[in-house]
């Protein structure tokens, strides 16, 4: 008899996941003033976007900063003074925040965005998880997705019309992450293909395996 085939994990299994995830994440320390800040990072196309929409919601709506919002076409990695001054100073002194939100169309930044005082504070992007932020975070998360898988999926999603897009983006990422990665310092990782949530905290082995279903966005 051959290896038993393993169910993928039903709406039950990843509701509990995200629960679980979202209690751990609460009984963190704060990292920035009162506030639990949580980085979910990974390659463009892995899933960070998604994830981080589920997780805000298991966590009773936390608030989330989306840095594809404080990059701009000609500084794609270039906000880091934007999130320090408009974000995370706000947050740390115990106070509400808002941002300026770039218009990717309009090609400069156009209206804000709130930014809530709340227990946990979510910031999701490529380099979400960089040096100049982690002293700020209580947990940082990792989309598990190698560039090339994540690259081919983000290019389906946004069709042959930003092909050239994603060709000079690719560049730029990877460049990133090989002078600032973010991967080794991940205390909770996600696969960007089975959803699988494996929390652990830096340091320390992990002995619990749950599960989240993702979509691929």
């Amino acid at each position: 008899m051959g290896p038993r085939a393993i169910d993928p994990p039903d709406a039950t299994e990843a509701t509990d996941a995200l629960a679980a995830l979202a209690a751990g994440l609460r009984a963190l320390p704060p990292s920035c003033g009162p506030v639990r800040l949580v980085a979910v990072d990974g390659h463009a196309g892995s899933g960070k976007t998604t994830f981080t929409g589920r997780l805000a919601a298991a966590l009773g709506g936390a608030p989330v900063v989306h840095l594809d919002d404080l990059a701009t076409h000609a500084e794609p990695f270039g906000w880091t003074g934007r999130l320090r001054t408009e974000v995370l100073e706000p947050l740390a002194a115990g106070r509400d925040a808002a941002h300026r939100v770039y218009d990717w169309t309009l090609r400069r930044f156009a209206g804000t965005a709130a930014v809530p005082l709340a227990p946990v504070v979510l910031v999701e992007g490529v380099g979400a998880g960089r040096r100049a932020v982690r002293p700020w975070l209580s947990r940082l998360v990792w989309m598990e997705l190698d560039a090339a898988a994540a690259r081919r999926r983000g290019e389906r999603r946004d069709g042959p019309e930003l092909a050239e897009f994603w060709a000079g983006w690719a560049l730029a990422e990877s460049a990133h992450f090989a002078a600032d990665p973010s991967r080794p310092y991940a205390g909770t990782v996600v696969d960007g293909v089975t959803g699988r949530i494996a929390p652990s905290t830096v340091g320390e082995t992990s002995t619990t395996t749950l599960t989240c279903g993702l979509a691929a966005n």
